[in-house]
């Protein structure tokens, strides 16, 4: 065991799991642990709650739960709250969705229906396709972010809370770039109150995170705290913060299969990526602005992963295609297809075809919940900025400015249990080896 240990401050207390955005993914989780709870479900897809960590030697067979190893809030110790451009209840905004089957969300509607979302940061200029009418005003954005701080202070009181963390749930936004005004605290500040049309409704709730000491986590493509000012901000309350980009349905498939690929060397010619889905993500993906911010995610993960500049007869002629194409009948049920061109030995052609059926919310609610918990335990263990350690759920993970980031699952999920055994004291596990056989 090593000797240094980090003092990481108990799980007691209740939870607030902070939401912007009670859509589909949302919902889902919240609905999930409220089932689990009841026993009428498991947390399958969940690290946190099924995942093990091993520890020591192989032949030491010492392998806990994570859950057990490390101090995490409890499922019992969730309050969930959030905000939605429209004023549906968790129960009613669950059965619109229809990912989760109607018994699960009958069985828990007694604790659902009273979970209502407050008036939500609306700018129809960053989602042309929704027209929200459950909304906050105010003459200034600064404005409004104090209205999320409120928002936020009254739901810890009422609840009795001992902390709070924020998981972006929302859309995706329309495609932005880092200008000026992201660039320091001051001059973010300076545009909340000038009502900067480059300050999108995403940094506003981070903002009123950070402010407010709240770890957040970016579930969407938007550039929401991967800006300067933001990061600025965390260190200065010493909050820690990651994103972004839930890794779900196709993309998760792509760092499976690309480390696979490229771990045996063998060349990728091209890699066509369609997509169908007919939920709100769907609806809102429909405009070309917001596509551009989930099409930019999707295509830096291959280009990270299989690096044509290590690589170039591999890799350097890649062409690589993604379509998401808005069909209302499949409502949540997504449907994805791939088609690799490979190369192999003597420049033989070859293809794999992946068709992949899936509910986006199934896959993306264990991975709220991980990063509730893993937040709040990054904020106990007294990390501040960016948790690099946490890109094992992000198609665009954060990274320090300048260093490039870790696309490879396996190597995301390496990195994350080395940081847990870290932490712990524990010795960090190289799969080296030599041990026994020397």
């Amino acid at each position: 065991m090593s000797e240094k240990k980090i003092n990481v401050t108990p799980a007691e207390g209740k939870l607030g799991v902070l939401i912007p955005g009670m859509g589909a993914v949302a919902t889902t989780f919240i609905v999930g642990v409220k089932a689990i709870l009841k026993g009428l479900g498991s947390p399958i897809g969940s690290l946190t709650q099924m995942g093990s960590i091993r520890l020591g030697k192989r032949t030491d067979n010492n392998n806990p739960l994570i859950k057990d190893f490390i101090s995490l809030a409890g499922l019992s110790d969730l309050e969930f709250g959030g905000w939605d451009v429209f004023s549906d209840s968790c129960y009613d905004a669950a059965s619109k969705a229809h990912v989760v089957f109607k018994q699960h969300v009958d069985a828990v509607r007694d604790e659902i229906e009273t979970i209502k979302p407050w008036k939500a940061v609306f700018d129809p200029e960053y989602v042309t396709r929704l027209h929200g009418t459950h909304v906050k005003t105010g003459k200034t954005k600064l404005d409004l972010a104090k209205q999320v701080m409120e928002d936020m202070a009254r739901f810890k009181e009422e609840k009795k809370l001992s902390r709070m963390v924020m998981v972006w749930c929302g859309s995706t936004e329309a495609y932005l770039q880092p200008s000026e005004v992201h660039q320091t605290l001051e001059k973010f500040e300076k545009g909340l109150e000038n009502n900067d049309p480059l300050i999108s409704p995403s940094m506003i709730y981070a903002y009123a995170a950070l402010q407010s000491g709240v770890p957040y986590a970016n579930g969407a493509p938007n550039l929401t705290v991967d800006i300067p000012a933001m990061l600025e901000l965390a260190k200065i309350k010493n909050v820690p913060v990651s994103g972004k980009d839930f890794k779900t349905g196709q993309t998760l498939l792509k760092t499976i299969v690309a480390p696979g690929l490229k771990a045996r060397m063998l060349g990728v010619k091209g890699w066509f990526s369609m997509n169908i889905l007919g939920n709100r993500d769907g609806e809102v993906l429909d405009a070309p602005e917001n596509f551009k911010t989930k099409e930019e995610s999707k295509l830096s993960v291959l280009e990270q992963i299989l690096e044509p500049e290590l690589y170039p007869e591999l890799y350097k002629d890649l062409c690589h295609k993604v379509r998401i194409n808005y069909y209302p009948p499949r409502g949540d049920n997504k449907e994805s297809w791939d088609n690799i061109d490979l190369v192999g030995w003597l420049n033989y052609n070859m293809q794999i075809k992946i068709n992949f059926l899936c509910k986006d919310s199934i896959l993306a609610a264990p991975i709220v919940l991980d990063l509730a918990l893993f937040m709040d335990y990054a904020k106990r263990c007294g990390f501040s900025g960016i948790q690099e350690w946490l890109s094992f759920y992000y198609k665009s993970p954060m990274a320090a400015p300048g260093l490039k980031p870790e696309h490879d699952l396996f190597v995301q999920l390496a990195k994350l249990k080395n940081n847990l055994r870290y932490i712990q004291g524990e010795d960090l596990i190289t799969h080296l080896g030599r041990e026994y056989y020397d």
